[in-house]
């Protein structure tokens, strides 16, 4: 089947969103904001740019199985948007900095959105199931 608009559109965004993690963990000074990436998922101790690495790291598996259609992109691209937009909630009431409040509707659009085109990635492949036959001879 072929791959939703969207689909694409919000799998570009992630893997722009990963290359910047990833680039700024290496080019730029990692702890240089009050609160870091770290901190925000509640792993305060955890160090920043392992965190930014990992984090970029994890996203690109989710941005290949969404873009593949798979059912586990569906299922960690629901989990990624779902986790994201709690967080960025939660800190858009403490910080209320608008990134926060843009990065919580983001993720509600997103959501939604990956519901909605849900049968995308659980259509059963028409034609010839592949089995395997043993002869016995």
């Amino acid at each position: 089947m072929k791959r939703p608009l969207g689909v694409t559109l919000i799998s570009y965004f992630y893997l722009f969103g990963a290359v910047v993690l990833i680039a700024t963990a290496l080019f730029f000074d990692a702890n240089a904001n009050d609160v870091s990436v770290a901190e925000r998922f509640g792993l305060p101790l955890f160090p920043e740019r392992s965190f930014r690495i990992t984090l970029a790291i994890f996203s690109l598996i989710v941005i290949y199985g969404y873009m593949s259609l798979r059912k586990w992109g569906f299922w960690l691209m629901i989990l990624y948007s779902f986790g994201f937009g709690m967080i960025s909630c939660v800190l858009s009431f403490y910080n209320n900095h608008p990134p926060f409040t843009g990065n919580f509707i983001w993720s509600v659009i997103v959501f939604i959105y990956t519901i909605s085109v849900s049968k995308s990635f659980f259509i059963k492949e028409r034609g010839v199931k592949k089995t395997l036959y043993v002869k016995l001879s």
